[in-house]
């Protein structure tokens, strides 16, 4: 038998191998508990994968995002086989591994119930324990027709396969390349157990899926296709560990309690009329008073930035987004058009950019208006399907701090750098600190512009990005179609990530508008455009900052900063003298003048999140004070009244946290 050599590359550490022809990743690390597959040659494979010459072979191990993500895809198939035990007649959809879990979707007579999904998961876990092997086949396009004849859903599969590449979840399924499907074959026997179509790779054995729980279900389109079967799907989280899977539960109940939609109707923040329709927010006078806030300090750190402010309408002409390339790209996620005027199309605009580009058109530049950043708060409108319309965080109708900077090529890595720093600095004021940046590439049959272009405006993201002193992860084929970007991305009090500002480089639309400006030589230039959302969307970052502070805002963004409670009601004309004064120093202020009692009173401010109570009875009145009490029950008497003051707009200045006594220290 032949030797092939192979490399074995453990991060910056590589070591050539001579092994025996028929090696497996399995042969090459055994005795490694923790590694569940491979990366041979840059591509994922089964353990049971053979080894050929000049090979790159690298460990992926359970406890990886690449780990995890196998453990969960495999979880879904133990899922998928234990339903179809329990309901024979179920039809199999496709089960994809997503952040965090899993899900399998299935066509079923009737929805899942709380006692079917305990079923399931203690067949799951019978099933885990069993030991079964995952075993990769190949098979011809007619031979998975024929094993797959009574599962349609697979059969459509089956025939996008040549496409299936640009379709992140059929993509789990089948692929470009050859059509594969998994066999589960019993431990001691060898024999079939279940198949399905997957392109893989999997753990070995069920037994090496850890630890998983079942979570929740919830009808789903087939494909994600309104006009497409409403299946049922099973959500699922699997982990390297029980502890890692209790600590993501715990997180999960954290989360629940944080809710943004459950604290937006008890802190009567906003809501989302039916009269109106999903994903169109309304927001109350306190949830009002939150986003003036946002857009107000936002709205000072870009003056103070050079930025200057434009206005645009919410609606526009066909021609526009013919010529910026939307209905191209983006036409599924635009509302349908109107057509007025004799019959000329006009659409809710999905994004703000081709109106500023027209601002920037409308007259002749000079290379000494550039750097030329524009700013708006512009509101723009795109048809996400009803079955991903959640809360505050995807909408119908959004607000975005949309930003556009055009300047020269020279300027370009100043202004990366500049834009980056602004918007870290900013988010760091709204009391975000934990970040790292993810670089989206060009996404493969979906871009516009030469490969040249492409990695010059990556080069050049990448380069800034290292300025940032911040973790750079890669993002393949991320980008929008337009051009690279990169992603702030953002952990909040409880560990999750969330993608925050996005920063863009574009050479395509200066291209198809023709801009251009007059340069210290007298010709005639192509500048760069630079696009930059800082909060993505105002509704998704309120409702970011309203879970991540669980409803608790800090004093500067709190829709009423300050309560007074009276002892009795002989007290109310003292504290209404205190919050005028308070008022006048620009705070939101309230009096409780209810006929409730004093302790109903502290309770309702308490749930209201209110900062800071100013209670006052017959001694501070004599005294000319207040007396503070605090969200975690704290209380600090006899605060002299210009005092309290000092001390609450200290604290609203300094945009600080205060839940404690101690916090205003």
């Amino acid at each position: 038998m032949s030797d092939v050599r192979i490399t074995v590359q453990r991060g910056q550490q590589a070591e050539e191998r001579v092994v025996r022809t028929g090696t497996t990743a399995a042969d090459l690390f055994s005795g490694e508990r923790t590694v569940i597959a491979a990366r041979v040659s840059g591509v994922q494979r089964d353990l049971s994968h053979p080894l050929a010459e000049g090979d790159v072979v690298e460990p992926i191990t359970v406890d990886s995002p690449d780990g995890r993500a196998i453990v969960r895809h495999s979880c879904a198939h133990v899922v998928a086989q234990a339903v179809q035990e329990i309901f024979p007649k179920a039809k199999l959809g496709i089960g994809p591994p997503i952040q965090n879990g899993f899900y399998y979707d299935f066509d079923v007579e009737r929805p899942f119930t709380p006692e079917d999904l305990k079923a399931i998961e203690k067949r799951a876990q019978e099933i885990i324990k069993a030991g079964q092997r995952f075993s990769r086949r190949v098979v011809t396009e007619e031979q998975a027709r024929e094993e797959l004849a009574d599962e349609p859903y697979k059969l459509e599969l089956i025939g996008l396969k040549s496409s299936a590449g640009s379709d992140a979840e059929a993509g789990v399924e089948v692929g470009e390349g050859e059509l594969t499907i998994y066999d589960n074959l019993d431990a001691k026997t060898g024999e079939l157990c279940w198949k399905d179509l997957c392109r893989g790779p999997h753990v070995p054995t069920t037994r090496h899926i850890p630890a998983f729980a079942l979570t929740r279900t919830a009808a789903a389109y087939w494909r994600g296709d309104e006009r497409n079967p409403q299946l049922q799907r099973i959500y699922g989280t699997a982990w390297e560990s029980r502890e890692a899977l209790k600590a993501y539960q715990h997180q999960l109940a954290e989360a629940e309690k944080r809710d943004h939609r459950r604290l937006g109707a008890e802190l009567d923040l906003f809501s989302f009329p039916t009269e109106i329709g999903p994903g169109l927010a309304v927001f109350h006078p306190k949830g009002g008073a939150i986003r003036r806030v946002m857009e107000e300090y936002s709205r000072q750190r870009h003056i103070e930035a050079g930025y200057l402010f434009v206005n645009t309408p919410h609606i526009s002409k066909a021609e526009l987004f013919q010529i910026s390339g939307h209905l191209d790209w983006f036409a599924e996620g635009m509302y349908p058009p109107m057509q007025l005027d004799g019959g000329t199309d006009y659409y809710l605009k999905p994004m703000n950019c081709p109106m500023h580009i027209l601002i920037y058109r409308s007259r002749g530049r000079s290379y000494r208006e550039l750097p030329l950043r524009m700013f708006e708060f512009g509101t723009a409108y795109r048809y996400e399907k009803s079955g991903v319309v959640h809360g505050l965080t995807r909408v119908r109708g959004f607000t975005q701090d949309d930003a556009h900077l055009f300047c020269t090529r020279e300027q370009l890595p100043t202004e990366l750098d500049k834009v980056l720093k602004f918007v870290l600095g900013l988010l760091r004021d709204y009391g975000l600190t934990d970040f790292y940046l993810e670089l989206s590439t060009r996404p493969e049959g979906k871009a516009v512009g030469t490969d040249e272009e492409w990695a010059e405006a990556t080069e050049l993201l990448r380069e800034a990005a290292g300025k940032q002193d911040l973790e750079l992860v890669l993002d393949p084929g991320g980008g929008a179609f337009y051009g690279p970007k990169i992603s702030v991305q953002a952990k909040d009090a409880i560990g999750r990530t969330w993608q925050l500002s996005t920063i863009q480089v574009d050479f395509q639309l200066p291209q198809r508008f023709d801009l251009t400006y007059q340069a210290a030589d007298g010709s005639r230039q192509r500048p760069f455009m630079i696009h930059r959302a800082l909060f993505g969307t105002i509704e998704r970052f309120f409702a970011i900052l309203l879970e991540h502070y669980a409803g608790a805002l800090p004093p500067w963004l709190a829709p009423v900063q300050v309560v007074g409670i009276p002892i009795t009601d002989e007290h109310v004309p003292y504290l209404d003298e205190v919050a005028a004064k308070l008022t006048a120093r620009g705070l939101r202020v309230e009096v409780d003048s209810s006929d409730d009692r004093m302790q109903k009173k502290i309770r309702t401010a308490q749930k209201q999140k209110v900062p800071f109570m100013l209670l006052a009875g017959d001694a501070d009145v004599a005294k000319g004070a207040v007396s503070f009490r605090f969200r975690d029950g704290s209380q600090r008497n006899g605060v002299p009244v210009d005092e309290a003051i000092a001390l609450i707009t200290g604290a609203v200045d300094r945009r600080i946290q205060v839940l404690t006594a101690d916090d205003l220290a």
